[in-house]
């Protein structure tokens, strides 16, 4: 039954997002240090993707013209967090997200903000719920193919190898639940 409302969940955030404003864009970069957002890490733009890791990226860092690249990532256990600001499970985990952080200060997190038409709401939300990781942004699903994003909220937990040890589709359902699958997958204790 659990699994079945999982199911259900994720699938109301698998849809289309909101459509975009016609309005002009807000200036991203004072959003992003109003709401504390840090800055991405600087990634190698030529790595490759391995087999079972996160594929090649050529992605903004949410609110800046910095570029990232996933396969890029310095290799350390990383937890990978696929949201939107429209995405009422999104909300319910964010948490949990900011509390795991203080829980597992050996592994790095990142988020994917995915098909998001509104980039200054994605920061004021990330901000609000402080998250204080970086976010790289996704507006157009590049992500679905290379990755296989059933929706969102989904979560990779990437091995410090780079291979993805686990995919977690669905929100979590408190800070145990994703510390727990970081201890499982990731040898973190």
């Amino acid at each position: 039954m659990a699994s079945l409302a999982a199911a259900l969940l994720l699938m109301g955030c698998a849809g289309q997002a909101p459509s975009r404003s016609t309005s002009p864009p807000p200036d991203l970069g004072e959003l992003r240090t109003q709401f504390g957002l840090p800055e991405c890490p600087a990634t190698d733009a030529s790595a490759a993707g391995i087999d079972n890791g996160l594929p090649q990226t050529d992605l903004p860092c949410l609110g800046t013209s910095q570029r990232v690249n996933l396969a890029g990532l310095p290799r350390k256990a990383t937890i990978v967090n696929v949201w939107a600001q429209w995405c009422q499970p999104c909300r319910e985990e964010s948490p949990f997200l900011r509390e795991a952080i203080t829980k597992l200060p050996d592994v790095s997190f990142v988020g994917i903000n995915y098909n998001d038409p509104q980039p200054d709401w994605a920061i004021e939300f990330a901000g609000r719920v402080q998250w204080r990781y970086p976010h790289v942004q996704d507006q157009d699903k590049q992500l679905q193919a290379s990755l296989g994003v059933p929706g969102v909220p989904t979560t990779y937990f990437v091995a410090a190898d780079g291979t993805i040890a686990h995919t977690h589709a669905g929100p979590f359902t408190s800070t145990d639940h994703l510390v727990g699958l970081a201890h499982q997958y990731l040898g973190q204790r």
